[in-house]
This record gives C-alpha cells, sequence and structure tokens, in this order.
C-alpha cells in the first residue's frame, strides 16, 4: 500500500511544504549565483529515472557556465565558483531538486539518479531491482557512502533499498540524511 499509494501522497506533501518554508532561501540563493557571474541560477541536466525513463534534475549551479556533465566524484578537479563553494558545502544546491519530487520525476527517498554515461551502475541497479524505484533525494547509498564509493557497492545498497520500501526505511533514511547533511561533503 505505502509504495504504491501513500509514497507518492507524503513526496508531495513534503516537498510542497518545504518548498514554501525554504522559499526565502531558495531565493536568495538563485540572487546570489545569478549575481555573481550573470549565468542561470539553475542547472539543468538529463538523469536516468525509473524503469530507465530519462528526466531533467534541477539543481543550483555550482560551476561556472559551460561546465560539462560528469559524475560528483570527478567533479573535484573542475572549477567551483564562490556562491558554489559554498551551496555545495551546505547542500543548498539539491534542494531544486523538490522540485523534481512534486513534480513526479524523483521522490524523497531512493537511489540517487544516474547519469545517462554511468552504464554500470545503471545496469547494476537493473539486476537488482533498484532501477524499478522512482529515484531520490537522498537514499540508503548515500546515508553509507563514502568518497569515490564504486558503483556496485552504491547499486548494492540501492538494491538493498529497493528490496525493503517501506514508511519506517524511509522515514529512519530521511533521519539519518540529516547526520550525513552536518557532514562535509566530499565535492565542493
Amino acid at each position: 500500500m505505502y509504495r504504491l499509494y501513500l509514497k507518492r501522497a507524503c513526496d508531495i506533501v513534503i516537498a510542497g511544504a518545504a518548498l514554501i518554508v525554504l522559499s526565502p532561501l531558495l531565493l536568495v540563493t538563485a540572487l546570489a549565483t545569478r549575481l555573481e557571474d550573470g549565468g542561470p541560477a539553475l542547472f539543468r541536466q538529463c538523469r536516468v529515472g525509473r524503469n530507465g525513463s530519462l528526466f531533467t534534475i534541477f539543481k543550483f549551479r555550482s560551476m561556472p557556465l559551460n561546465t560539462g556533465d560528469m559524475p560528483s566524484a570527478e567533479a573535484r578537479s573542475a572549477e567551483v565558483t564562490k556562491v558554489g563553494r559554498f551551496i555545495r558545502r551546505t547542500n543548498i544546491d539539491e534542494l531544486p531538486q523538490l522540485f523534481n519530487v512534486v513534480k513526479g520525476d524523483m521522490s524523497l527517498v531512493g537511489p540517487r539518479p544516474a547519469l545517462p554515461a554511468q552504464r554500470q551502475l545503471c545496469e547494476y541497479r537493473a539486476q537488482n531491482g533498484a532501477l524499478a524505484c522512482q529515484p531520490g533525494l537522498t537514499g540508503l547509498a548515500q546515508i553509507n557512502a563514502y568518497d569515490a564509493m564504486p558503483e556496485c557497492e552504491k547499486a548494492e545498497w540501492d538494491g538493498r533499498y529497493a528490496s525493503s520500501v517501506s514508511v519506517l526505511t524511509d522515514a529512519g533514511i530521511v533521519v539519518r540524511t540529516f547526520g550525513y547533511l552536518l557532514k562535509r561533503p566530499p565535492v565542493y
């Protein structure tokens, strides 16, 4: 019942409320990003969604204009703007994904959406059932992550989540995510 109906309802209510509460922060971040170099505040990128479908993910732009697509693990060597350094360190750059949750492209909890170029990760997820899950803003792999976690291990965590989706599992992941957010992210 939760997986089929209640999960989506919870996503809409919680993400919608979060967007309202966080709207001043979203506005200030968008203005600061735009004022820094005149470029757009939002970064749009193609990602792999449920069952391999593609969708556009939204993030606050933290890198200079015309920076190419790359997985986060490779982004360390790329230049990051001053505002970008702050919003990455605080994970504010991820907040526009709440729009993806409301829109239905993502869930609050699920495997983080891969780039289409991350074929091996998508194959691992297809094999263990994680690709059948709606991608999430946070997930089991993220709260157990370490710098440069191999894709097979990330997919293993995602598979564990796919086999145990429940309201208690999701609530536990959300609570543990707040602890994870207190740590300095590996990429900034």
